[in-house]
């Protein structure tokens, strides 16, 4: 299947694009120095009086360009591009990457999820007293948080966190594939064109890309399981490369 443009632009780090050091809103903004717009917050203060806010996490459409910047232009034109220089600056910064985690956390609970283990990616479902199937139903039936996946995404990668999304990805796939959740043809397509290419390292995209296939295909009443996402998540933690699950996966382990 094709690569949408915008996300080949990205597998190719944005080529032609030049650094304008002019503009940092993306930095100042996650240095919660400036206010985001036109909501005019600090992202401290976005995080702590929107968090389970799923109204307003659902209906406004400024926000999403300055949690998570990338090197495109959204819909939100108060907000910029994320810069080269800007990446270098975040990425060294501990307390913003601790935001960014944050940002990141904030809209897996809108999705109905948990982040459990920033070092592996791996997600779940939230834990009770929440409940996630409100979530997913609003998931499936409100396309346009497709989009603002595909951004979440691309921005783990650039600021260093593209561990995170396998663990998104595999996690939405053993969803579907064990429990039949998150199965709207909407969803589907979304992994299978966008979301499955929005990593940079070759190998881990092209492995992934196989294993949803597989699962959505059902091939031989192949079934992605959480044990599967779990292991795969375990061994590129033991051994640095998700590569090595794929026998575990092909033997059904």
């Amino acid at each position: 299947m094709s690569i949408p443009r915008d996300v080949q632009d990205f597998l190719d780090g944005y080529p032609g694009q030049a650094d304008k050091p002019n503009q940092s809103a993306n930095f100042e903004f996650y240095s919660n120095l400036r206010r985001c717009q036109p909501d005019s917050l600090l992202i401290d203060e976005l995080h702590d009086e929107w968090r389970g806010d799923y109204q307003t996490l659902e209906w406004n459409h400024g926000f999403i360009q300055w949690l998570f910047p990338i090197q495109e232009h959204g819909m939100n034109y108060q907000s910029q591009p994320l810069q080269a220089h800007e990446i270098s600056l975040m990425k060294a910064d501990a307390t913003i990457m601790a935001r960014m985690l944050d940002s990141y956390r904030l809209m897996l609970d809108f999705y109905g999820m948990r982040l459990v283990n920033p070092e592996t990616g791996l997600v779940a479902r939230v834990l009770p007293p929440k409940d996630f199937a409100p979530r997913y139903r609003n998931l499936c039936r409100s396309s346009h948080n497709n989009l603002r996946i595909s951004r979440i995404l691309k921005c783990l990668s650039e600021l260093g966190l593209e561990h995170l999304n396998a663990g998104f990805l595999l996690h939405v796939l053993s969803e579907q594939s064990e429990h039949r959740e998150l199965c709207s043809a909407a969803i589907r397509s979304s992994m299978d064109r966008w979301w499955a290419n929005c990593i940079r390292n070759e190998e881990e995209r092209d492995w992934i890309r196989v294993i949803i296939q597989k699962a959505h295909a059902g091939t031989n009443g192949y079934v992605f399981t959480r044990k599967l996402y779990e292991a795969a998540l375990e061994r590129r933690e033991r051994t640095g490369s998700i590569i090595e699950a794929a026998a575990e996966v092909s033997d059904g382990k």
